[in-house]
């Protein structure tokens, strides 16, 4: 061995020993309760439910004691304060959202770079110089009050704007006059889960709303009963008209759209998560007008695209799996008479508009983005090229114009926004991030592994260049796996701090989303979830096999149901994983439909209350599923104290369980936000600190030898074995 490797081993050997196991961790004493519940006929022993209770005196001291000791933990890993650092140089650029069009004026969101919330712009023209239209970082001085959405008039005359404080699912409605600035006296309140649309006129809007919920339960209470309103400009909430409710079914809600003709009020009713809906609609032109029934079997997913006249155009998923582009004249509306205009493939379609009067279309083939144009009978026009592997969104533009924008992007391609001129045919980059990151010096590749069942499974994989496969790289997974919902290759500056560093991505297809269509969906809900924890087994098991990593050196991720992911596989396999990252997950399968929108997700998981759906929740719940004794990965929990999406009692428990099951020296921590949530709106200074103690926690507990401490050319590239 020559003086250079010995002094390179002697480094690695540095940085492999966790020093900060070390020190004798002392978590704070957690109360243990005795709740015992009966689920038909099996005793369920729930000693943290106290800790459901979030706003309690012995709660907010619990939550104190807890982040006491991991953010001391944390502050003392050696690798946190350069992520921090470096994690704000790449953060630092500004970030464009696609301008969209509304009459003559163009509007779109910047972020300078570290601004905590981005600014909304407006411009009279693309060539015109863009004004601050709304400026969400003076809503609060610690950014936590976040602009949530924006919906403008057709003539572009005023936008309505939704404020969420603090994370909240929660939001108030404000309206904003384009050409002064100024607001507008309307202020509308207890939102949740609404855009706003509005009447051809651009008097006022459509929208839905909740009832008021009882004085001290808006974090908790669970929410049902929604109703669709009409609210008219300068008049008062109370005011607002009713336009549809069920009150036969609460667990209804509505998503109210008008055509861009202004001639009709199409009603999507939604149920839950589930992909099913129903659709109504209403003709706007005639006042009197009842509200129709259009598509009322609850059959099939049906999202509403266009219309041409009473020619009303779905992408939906009945009779095709990948999804298909139908017509439905709402004058001989029976499925019979429903006429294909672009059949389903094996490619799965993911959206679609009108502009130029053509179809835009999204699909995804093996994961991969595609963007194709369409004449209104379906017929193919051309597919637009994108630059390599990755993923398209948009476009976006209004029927009748000449031009569209979209977005790509993916793992080492930074988010860059193309114009489309109909006219010429041709893409130009309208604009482009200019990122303090080199994609030539990473790789890129999709490969596909074999799950426990035989199913072949899509993994990406994202590294430098120069990466050995013997085992010794830190590697970070990360997947989701449920809700119909497709992880597709796309930019993060807090993935690059890693990758740089010499850690690897990877990035399963799991089933349970829709990367393949409702198929590949419906494989991994309800009584197959087992398939999604299997699928991700299976895909470290392929990165140590493969001699990408080794157990000591990978860790596992995902975020609400992905933290439930986390929580299952490392209660499943738990000496099969380094280090575990379970974030706003769903950790309690039992109760979740107790509380806010957990009902919901009934369709998805099953619920509790079934005998035969209590036995597959209890059988991989991630509270129920901790054996005492055993030794757990290390582990960082992260949750909010204003999630109320997820509520952190999920996190709680488990965190306070796993803390009293762990029998192994690796800390078992919980990070707990304030005045966050789920994690939308979420202020930059607050998501930079958290990516860093993330990424610190994992480099100190896989030991990831910083990239500057390496000499260069120590690897070969492994596209090369």
């Amino acid at each position: 061995m020559d003086t250079r490797r010995i002094s390179v081993f002697l480094l690695l050997c540095f940085w492999l020993v966790p020093t900060g196991w070390g020190q004798a961790l002392e978590y704070p004493e957690t109360r243990e309760g005795d709740v015992i519940e009966d689920y038909h006929g099996t005793q369920i022993a729930d000693p943290y439910r106290w800790l459901e209770d979030v706003d309690s005196e012995e709660t907010l001291a619990w939550v104190q004691a807890q982040n006491a000791v991991t953010f001391d933990y944390l502050e003392k890993l050696p690798q946190r304060k350069m992520f921090e650092e470096r994690l704000t140089e790449l953060w630092d650029y500004p970030k464009y959202s696609a301008p969209f069009k509304r009459g003559d004026r163009y509007f779109f969101s910047k972020n300078d770079g570290l601004q905590n919330q981005s600014v909304i712009y407006v411009q009279e023209s693309l060539d015109a110089e863009p004004r601050v239209l709304i400026d969400p970082n003076t809503f609060s001085e610690d950014g936590t009050v976040a602009l949530s959405g924006l919906f403008v008039s057709d003539e572009g005359n005023y936008a309505a704007y939704s404020i969420s404080e603090s994370g909240s699912d929660w939001r108030t409605f404000k309206v904003r006059d384009v050409a002064t600035g100024d607001d507008l006296d309307d202020e509308l309140k207890w939102i949740k889960f609404s855009g706003a649309s509005w009447d051809g006129d651009g008097e006022g809007f459509y929208y839905s709303r909740y009832d008021a919920p009882e004085e001290g339960e808006a974090m908790q209470q669970v929410n049902k009963n929604q109703k669709l309103y009409y609210h008219h400009l300068g008049t008062a909430q109370d005011d607002d008209v009713l336009v549809y409710e069920r009150p036969d079914e609460p667990e209804w809600g509505f998503g109210a759209g008008v055509t861009d003709d202004g001639d009709y009020l199409i009603i999507n009713v939604w149920q839950g998560t589930d992909r099913r809906n129903r659709v109504y609609y209403k003709d706007l032109r005639d006042e009197n007008a009842e509200v129709l029934r259009l598509l009322d079997d609850f059959d099939a997913a049906y999202n509403f695209v266009g219309n041409t006249g009473s020619d009303f155009y779905f992408m939906t998923d009945h009779d095709a799996p990948n999804q298909r582009l139908i017509a439905i004249d709402t004058d001989n509306p029976d499925p019979q008479n429903w006429t294909t205009l672009i059949p389903e493939t094996e490619a799965v379609l993911r959206g679609a508009g009108i502009v130029n009067n053509q179809f835009v279309v999204t699909a995804l083939e093996d994961v991969k983005g595609r963007l194709t144009l369409h004449d209104l009978d379906g017929s193919l026009v051309k597919e637009i090229e994108t630059p390599t592997l990755g993923s398209v969104y948009g476009g976006s533009g209004e029927r009748d114009a000449t031009e569209m924008f979209y977005t790509f992007t993916s793992f080492t391609y930074p988010s860059t926004i193309y114009r489309y001129d109909f006219a010429t045919g041709t893409s130009t980059i309208f604009r482009q991030p200019e990122v303090d990151f080199d994609p030539e010096n990473y790789i890129t590749k999709q490969v596909f592994y074999t799950s426990k069942d035989g199913t072949q499974v899509p993994l990406f994989i994202v590294h430098k260049k120069g990466l050995v496969l013997d085992g010794s790289n830190p590697t970070y997974l990360y997947a989701y796996g449920g809700f119909n919902i497709s992880l597709t290759p796309g930019f993060s500056i807090s993935n690059v701090a890693w990758l740089e560093q010499g850690g690897i991505y990877a990035q399963p297809s799991l089933r349970g989303g829709g990367e393949y269509g409702e198929a590949w969906h419906q494989a991994g809900m309800l009584n197959k979830k087992q398939n999604v924890f299997d699928d991700f087994i299976a895909a470290a098991e392929y990165l140590i096999d493969e001699g990408y990593t080794s157990t000591p050196k990978l860790a596992i991720g995902g975020g609400s149901n992905g933290g439930l992911l986390v929580g299952a596989v490392m209660t499943q396999r738990p000496a099969l994983f380094g280090a575990a990252l379970p974030a706003v997950g769903v950790m309690d399968m039992l109760r979740y439909h107790k509380f806010t929108i957990g009902w919901a997700w009934a369709s998805e998981y099953g619920s509790s209350d079934d005998p035969e759906q209590f036995k597959h929740l209890h059988a991989y719940s991630p509270l129920h599923n901790l054996q005492p004794g055993t030794a757990y990965p290390a582990t960082m929990v992260t949750t909010a104290d204003h999630d109320d999406r997820v509520v952190p009692g999920h996190s709680f428990k488990f965190a306070a369980a796993l803390q009293a099951a762990h029998a192994g020296d690796a800390p078992v921590l919980i990070r707990i936000e304030s005045k966050a949530g789920h994690g939308a709106g979420k202020p930059t200074s607050k998501i930079i600190e958290e990516q860093a103690d993330k990424w610190a926690f994992l480099a100190h507990t896989l030991g990831l030898t910083p990239a500057s401490a390496l000499p260069s050319g120590t690897g070969v590239d492994d596209s090369q074995r």
